[in-house]
């Protein structure tokens, strides 16, 4: 069974049903159901036509579900208008139900969280974590969000704005999560600044193109994390690298900066350094500070103070850092590293451990294990 396949295909077969009049929230039960449907069946007895199958059982599944609805005459309109078995358009529908489920009856925040869970196949934890919340919080905001576009026509797509907001979230989960999405999220980024004359836009595919160029380096072969100061540069993507340079010197040039650009900015420079001895620190807090000024993140002030570390030394980087909430993700793993660049291991060697206990995955926790453990084996020598 190829579960990336069905991932693939649910965006389409989920805008099939909301054009031929289901409300979102019907509509994603019934992909759901055939989704679970597909598993059962598929691998003793896989279709022909892969989408037409799944397009096909989704609107009976919704049907079935409308049937039970009090409203007798909808649902024999319904019935006239089930598809015919046979082929479906090969059209790839994705980016614009993401500006569907960005609806203006929505907030931003809810428009993203219900793109996320209901288009990009991400769980209510993931999107969680991305925010910041609890998970039972994000729960709630979901079923805000379907109950307020249940029953609303998708005639009015949300603004560009919240769909890259949504697709960067994307990539970040597919980049470093448990679901590899950040190849769907730059093809879907890159179509869009195909249609879209917007500074905002080619920022974020910058972005994307940068970081991704990095990714092969990002572990070794035994698939343990590899930091970013020792990583093998040469395994990086230099067509990429150059593509996501040269996207964003055209963007920054038209003089509309924006939080992207200023990310990719930050990007470059390290993507840009031959080693990591002759990264500039320097401008790179200089762009944390522009990022800040568009967006008081908490997150971009601690990497930030991961920045001033580097450029002025781990006590001003500590300094930094004790202006932070100490319970942001990664607090305790960024104090580990700026008190082991002091010359103190007995600490950085007890907040490694701490770290390892809060890290959101397996890699990230076994890497800050090995850093605590060799603190102190260095310190028993």
């Amino acid at each position: 069974m190829d579960e990336a396949l069905l991932r693939s295909l649910t965006p389409t077969v989920l805008t099939v049903l909301v054009r031929r009049g289901a409300d979102f929230a019907a509509a994603e039960d019934a992909v759901q159901d055939a989704l679970i449907e597909a598993l059962r069946v598929w691998p003793a007895d896989p279709p022909r036509d892969a989408k037409g199958w799944l397009v096909t059982v989704a609107w009976r599944k919704f049907l079935d579900q409308a049937r039970s609805d009090s409203a007798r005459r909808r649902r024999e309109d319904l019935v006239e208008e089930e598809p015919t078995p046979g082929p479906t358009p090969d059209a790839d529908d994705t980016l614009q139900l993401y500006f569907l489920c960005a609806h203006p009856s929505l907030t931003p925040s809810s428009a993203v969280a219900l793109t996320l869970r209901a288009v990009g196949g991400l769980t209510t934890r993931q999107i969680a974590e991305a925010y910041l919340v609890p998970e039972a919080t994000m729960a709630q905001r979901i079923s805000r969000a379907k109950r307020t576009v249940s029953g609303v026509r998708f005639d009015q797509p949300g603004d560009v704005a919240t769909v890259l907001r949504v697709l960067y979230l994307v990539f970040n989960e597919g980049y470093s999560g448990d679901v590899d999405l950040a190849a769907e999220a730059i093809r879907l980024t890159r179509q869009l600044a195909g249609t879209i004359d917007h500074p905002e836009v080619a920022g974020l595919l910058a972005l994307m193109l940068l970081h991704h160029a990095r990714r092969a380096g990002r572990t070794a072969p035994d698939g343990s994390l590899v930091p970013l100061a020792e990583q093998d540069r040469s395994r990086w993507d230099t067509a990429s690298i150059a593509e996501g340079i040269g996207i964003l010197q055209a963007a920054l040039a038209r003089d509309r900066l924006g939080e992207f650009q200023a990310q990719a900015a930050i990007a470059a420079l390290h993507a840009d350094a031959f080693s990591a001895e002759e990264t500039d620190w320097v401008q790179i807090v200089e762009w944390y500070d522009e990022l800040l000024r568009l967006t008081d993140n908490p997150v971009v002030r601690l990497n930030r103070a991961v920045a001033v570390g580097e450029a002025d030394g781990p006590r001003a980087g500590l300094a930094a850092l004790a202006a932070l909430d100490d319970s942001l993700p990664r607090h305790t793993a960024v104090a580990a590293y700026l008190h082991e660049r002091d010359g103190d291991p007995k600490t950085a060697a007890r907040l490694y451990a701490e770290a390892a206990r809060k890290a959101p995955n397996l890699a990230e926790r076994d890497y800050l294990t090995r850093q605590a453990a060799r603190l102190n084996a260095g310190r028993r020598r």
